[in-house]
């Protein structure tokens, strides 16, 4: 199965500065402390739109929608920076993100 999601990074920087709860709705502790550690406000957008689109993705590709919740899904990168997904154990490598000036965007294939 194949998942693919896009977002404006503008939507999800509104939705940040709206409702302050949103990232840790969306972000895991480890992703939350990858995004802390992020120095440029514009890149933390970006980052945060691109895990918001892999797990959209990754959600399409399982056929749950979003019923699986996004906080179940941990989005992370390997040593060599190369994106993988943990759901509950399971790891799953088959995903690539891509940010432009306003999209991120999210494939995975399961």
């Amino acid at each position: 199965m194949i998942g693919l999601d896009i977002i404006e990074i503008s939507r999800i920087e509104k939705v940040c500065k709206k409702n302050k709860n949103f990232i840790n709705k969306i972000l895991s502790k480890s992703e939350i402390d990858i995004l802390n550690s992020i120095k440029s406000e514009k890149r933390k957008y970006e980052f945060i739109a691109g895990r918001f689109a892999a797990k959209e993705a990754f959600m399409k590709a399982l056929g749950k929608g979003v019923s699986i919740g996004f906080s179940n899904i941990e989005v992370l990168n390997n040593d060599l920076g190369k994106p993988y997904i943990v759901y509950y154990g399971n790891l799953y490598d088959n995903i690539s993100i891509s940010h432009s000036k306003d999209y991120a965007v999210a494939i995975v294939i399961i």
